[in-house]
């Protein structure tokens, strides 16, 4: 069997459409490599793109955009609302069809280990890359940001897994790891209030007591002038996209608050929206192998 390894890099750009196009254009130039999508949020000023390829293809795809935007992006320069610590900011490698979660590792290991010797951008391994407990959290790597990276970096306990305790100028450093399918899922309110998305954040996040698997803030989308709850959901197996979107409902309404829409950043599993049409509407003995179009012609 084929091995087929997904990778989903962010990058610390999502205004500059030249930018972004010569990011794209550095992965399509891999042979063996297919870039499924990429997206934009100017709020977030951050473009997410996920390709799939071969696993020696999708490492040199993963080093081209790096590399690609070390040179284009300047962290001195940008501003945007999602937490962020470098112009390449995370590249996770997914695996999705005869290859393992371990080689996956390996995988992140070597490009982490390659972005530090040729780009001089300081590497942390995260997920289930992680060389200590403390560094598997994406988010606690990144506290600080591109602005307290400097100083956090010379701190022993947060040393690079590879390369300089000291952060790339203008590219900052970046987390290199391996992890299972992710979905970033956002929710926006009709209010201007941030506060008020960042309040339901800390409640519903996993590391404030809410729901397992969910990774939450609250950020304001300016161009809109509305306030968005903005998620990772690590495992929507577990944690269904409908539970996070109702609970933030519950809380929205202590606040006067509506939810007027969401969105799913990138490509989703299918099984992840048929979970939730499954609940919508209280579908009773649905079958999916057999019952949605697609997937009885798979089977066939």
């Amino acid at each position: 069997m084929a091995k087929l390894v997904e990778c989903i890099p962010n990058f610390s750009e999502g205004r500059r459409k030249e930018v972004i196009e010569a990011i794209a254009d550095a992965i399509r130039s891999v042979k063996g490599v297919r870039l499924l999508d990429f997206s934009s949020d100017e709020s977030h000023n951050r473009s997410v793109f996920t390709f799939v390829g071969d696993p020696d293809a999708v490492k040199e795809a993963a080093f081209a955009s790096a590399s690609k935007a070390a040179q284009l992006i300047d962290m001195t320069k940008h501003k945007g609302e999602h937490p962020r610590m470098g112009a390449v900011d995370v590249i996770p490698f997914v695996p999705v069809k005869g290859i393992t979660m371990e080689e996956c590792v390996q995988i992140s290991r070597e490009v982490g280990e390659r972005i530090a010797g040729e780009l001089s951008i300081p590497v942390f391994l995260y997920e289930e890359s992680a060389t200590r407990p403390e560094r598997k959290n994406l988010a606690d790597i990144r506290r600080g940001e591109f602005e307290g990276m400097a100083k956090k970096i010379k701190d022993p306990a947060w040393a690079p897994d590879f390369g300089k305790p000291e952060i790339h100028p203008t590219a900052g450093a970046v987390a290199v790891g391996a992890r299972m399918p992710l979905i970033a899922y956002n929710v926006n309110l009709n209010t201007s209030d941030v506060n008020i998305a960042k309040n339901i954040a800390k409640v519903i996040r996993e590391s404030g007591g809410g729901l397992k698997n969910v990774k939450a803030i609250g950020v304001m989308l300016e161009d809109r002038n509305i306030a968005q709850v903005s998620m990772n959901m690590t495992n929507y197996e577990k944690t269904a996209l409908y539970r996070a979107f109702e609970l933030i409902r519950i809380e929205a309404r202590r606040y006067g608050v509506d939810i007027i829409g969401s969105e799913i950043v990138g490509i989703t599993p299918m099984k992840a929206l048929i979970d939730v049409a499954k609940y919508y509407l209280q579908l009773e003995n649905f079958d999916d192998s057999k019952q949605i179009l697609e997937n009885y012609l798979i089977a066939e």
